[in-house]
């Protein structure tokens, strides 16, 4: 039974089984797994739908996280990055925080909160960059929610604080606009135009966020499963963004009340995520 499904942004599109298959594949699960759960979830969906109802993309990401994480963790935990990054907020301290771990292990020196003078006024600049003797401002714009996307005037508002700052005396800098939802075609258009580096969750084509954060294995604390939400942001509050730093910081658990199986349990699957 072909049935519709609604994004994140409110389009709808056609069920497609292979994009499924493929982003199990990606999470880490082997070809008859990946193939069982999307049988079952077929098998599911469609006994409960009728012809015209419209699935949405959550319904379906929430079964398949469900029977990853009864076979494996680590597997619904890497399935569960892009909501995992979601779960940084409702501030974007912790997301900027996260970025800038993201950079350091791509060999940059990272500051973040930054204050700087431009020409007319002082700059709340969010992560500074250097490498090579280049400077690069880092505007991060998080959003709690897949259906917000950075748009033009965002692109415009980093452009002019660019020109500010430049104006300022940081000549041969530039910068670089990131979320971690994505660009509006138009934002992109632009940013391409005026030499504007942008990198979002699938922006741009083989450096995407989603792809450097797999190639480094950076993965957020929020991705772990054995952490309910009131744990996960009490560890974030603490500073702890990474699952390698909790790693180091066992003992961390404990001040929150967590220990023995749980913390074991938590400890583990932070292992096997950084050693995936």
């Amino acid at each position: 039974m072909s049935f519709l499904v609604a994004k994140a942004d409110g389009v709808e599109e056609p069920f497609e089984e292979g994009k499924l298959t493929h982003s199990l594949l990606k999470a880490g699960a082997d070809e008859q797994l990946a193939r069982s759960i999307v049988h079952k979830i077929e098998s599911e969906l469609s006994a409960r739908m009728h012809t015209h109802d419209v699935l949405t993309t959550h319904e379906i990401y929430a079964h398949a996280f469900a029977q990853l994480r009864a076979v494996k963790r680590p597997l619904a935990a890497r399935y569960s990055l892009k909501r995992a990054v979601l779960e940084f907020g409702p501030s974007g301290f912790p997301f900027e925080e996260y970025l800038s771990q993201l950079f350091v292990h791509d060999g940059y020196e990272a500051k973040t909160d930054q204050i700087l003078k431009g020409g007319c006024v002082e700059h709340e600049v969010d992560i500074v960059l250097t490498k090579g003797g280049v400077t690069t401002f880092v505007e991060a714009k998080f959003h709690n929610s897949l259906a917000y996307k950075s748009d033009l005037k965002v692109a415009l508002y980093v452009k002019a604080r660019m020109e500010d700052l430049v104006a300022g005396g940081y000549t041969g800098s530039k910068g670089m606009l990131v979320t971690n939802t994505k660009f509006t075609d138009v934002a992109i258009h632009y940013a391409e135009c005026q030499l504007l580096e942008l990198l979002s969750w699938d922006y741009p084509q083989g450096r995407t966020l989603h792809e450097r954060i797999e190639q480094a294995r950076l993965y957020p604390v929020t991705a772990i499963t054995s952490l309910s939400r009131r744990e996960k942001t009490a560890l974030l509050q603490a500073k702890i963004v990474l699952c390698s730093q909790l790693l180091h910081k066992a003992d961390i658990l404990a001040t929150l009340g967590i220990t023995g199986h749980k913390a074991g349990s938590i400890l583990e699957e932070a292992g096997a995520l950084c050693s995936a």
